[in-house]
């Protein structure tokens, strides 16, 4: 199975689904999201793949969204995903993003096993 794990490795819940991705057999593509972001599309793919919109998958806790101004931003998709990806940090995580066009957010990591 091609998998690809958006993984940020100092996040308890990031390295557990890792561990559970690698328990399966599977030894997946890390992308480093922190330091290879992904553009405006590939998030925005990645959103329609989990279904959801940017702000159900901002980090709202996160300095930055603070200093963004998030919480009283109008929810217009096109800024949130510009802003996301400008500022990966606001990124919930880990994401995996399957070969065959499925994604499921890791939180809890046990969310990924119908993935699996």
């Amino acid at each position: 199975m091609a998998l690809t794990i958006w993984h940020n490795p100092r996040c308890s819940k990031s390295r557990q689904t890792l561990a559970l991705i690698e328990a399966a057999g599977i030894e997946p593509a890390v992308r480093l999201y922190l330091e290879d972001p992904p553009s405006p599309d590939e998030l925005a793919e990645a959103l329609r793949l989990l279904g959801m919109e940017p702000w159900e998958l901002a980090r709202m806790g996160e300095p930055v969204a603070g200093e963004l101004g998030l919480k009283d931003l109008p929810h217009e998709r096109a800024r949130w995903i510009e802003l996301m990806a400008a500022n990966p940090i606001l990124i919930e995580r880990p994401i995996l993003v399957t070969g065959d066009g499925r994604a499921v957010l890791g939180r809890p990591p046990e969310a990924i096993e119908a993935l699996l």
